[in-house]
């Protein structure tokens, strides 16, 4: 026996019944927006940072910012131009090679969020277990003391300040430079 039941739209219809062609066409439509949804919001919510889509790659050494967002760097000048590095690393070559411009803001991601906080005010970690970007001894940025602890129960390494990890930088330099070149030199050859 067929019962009677209202439609979504106050409209009665018979249970058991198929549906209107007009209700299966809206049906079709609506899944097809639902599902044109899902799939490009992961895209949409996984959009490079601004810094980012502007300089993609790091101006020293090619790196792809985005895959090292979490330790990408942004440099502002006074004269209003500005350099984008994938690490600390790179961010003191081009301090050392703009020894004539006055940098006004340092900034750095912090290693959770990837979102740019003062590198001077930022927490740093420095070595660890964990691979740093572009040096041997690793230095990471975070907004909080609470997430480097986090970070260092995991991983390793020590709190210091800003000072302490670019000093860091440039005495890493000469070796890390070297070993960025031997690694290079090797990829070259497998490639031949």
């Amino acid at each position: 026996m067929q019962g009677y039941g209202e439609t979504d739209h106050g409209m009665l219809a018979i249970q058991g019944e198929n549906t209107t062609s007009k209700e299966k066409a809206m049906r079709n439509f609506l899944l097809l927006v639902l599902g044109l949804f899902l799939a490009t919001a992961p895209a949409a919510l996984a959009a490079a940072p601004a810094d980012v889509a502007q300089s993609p790659s790091c101006r020293y050494c090619g790196m792809d910012r985005e895959k090292f967002s979490h330790s990408r760097m942004l440099i502002a000048y006074e004269d209003g131009s500005t350099t984008a590095t994938c690490s600390l690393h790179c961010a003191a070559v081009e301090l050392a090679n703009a020894i004539d411009k006055i940098p006004v803001t340092l900034r750095v991601a912090d290693y959770d969020s990837k979102e740019l906080i003062d590198a001077e005010t930022a927490v740093w970690v420095l070595g660890g277990a964990k691979k740093g970007v572009m040096t041997a001894k690793a230095k990471w940025a975070f907004a909080s003391k609470e997430s480097a602890e986090r970070f260092i129960k995991a991983n390793g390494g020590a709190i210091v300040g800003f000072d302490e990890a670019i000093k860091a930088s440039y005495e890493d330099m000469y070796q890390d430079t070297k070993t960025i070149r031997e690694n290079r030199k090797m990829r070259r050859l497998k490639q031949q």
